[in-house]
C-alpha cells in the first residue's frame, strides 16, 4: 500500500533536506582563500611534471568495462547456488539458460577481439 512508503518518504526528504543545508550552509559561511600553492595540482607530494592529458589506449577502458560487466554477471550466481534445492529443476534450467547466454557474450567479445591487447 502507497502509506507503508511513507516513513521512505520522509526519511528521504530528511536526508535530501540535510545534505542540501550542509552544502549551502558550507559554501556561504566557509573560508575563501585562494593562493598560489592552495590552486596548484597536488600528487601524493610528488611534483607535477609533463602534460596530464597524454593518450592512453582505449583497450585499457574496454577491458575494465568487460571485467565489471562479467564480474557483476557472476555476482548473480551466488544467490542462486544457495537456494538451488529450493528453486528446482526450473531453477536449473533457467541457470543454465543464464549462463548460456553469458558465455555466448563472452565468446562474442573474444571472436570481435575486444580482448586482444596488441593489433596483429
Amino acid at each position: 500500500m502507497p502509506k507503508d512508503y511513507l516513513p521512505i518518504l520522509i526519511q528521504s526528504i530528511v536526508v535530501l533536506g540535510f545534505v542540501i543545508t550542509t552544502m549551502l550552509l558550507t559554501h556561504f559561511l566557509g573560508p575563501k582563500r585562494s593562493s598560489k600553492a592552495k590552486l596548484e595540482n597536488f600528487e601524493c607530494g610528488i611534483e607535477g611534471m609533463g602534460n596530464a592529458r597524454s593518450p592512453f589506449s582505449v583497450k585499457y577502458f574496454l577491458i575494465a568495462i568487460l571485467f565489471v560487466l562479467f564480474d557483476v554477471e557472476v555476482i548473480f550466481m551466488y544467490p542462486w547456488a544457495v537456494n538451488l534445492k529450493a528453486l528446482g529443476k526450473d531453477g536449473f534450467i533457467e541457470m543454465l539458460l543464464f549462463m548460456a547466454l553469458v558465455l555466448a557474450g563472452f565468446v562474442y567479445i573474444i571472436l570481435k577481439g575486444a580482448l586482444k591487447w596488441d593489433k596483429r
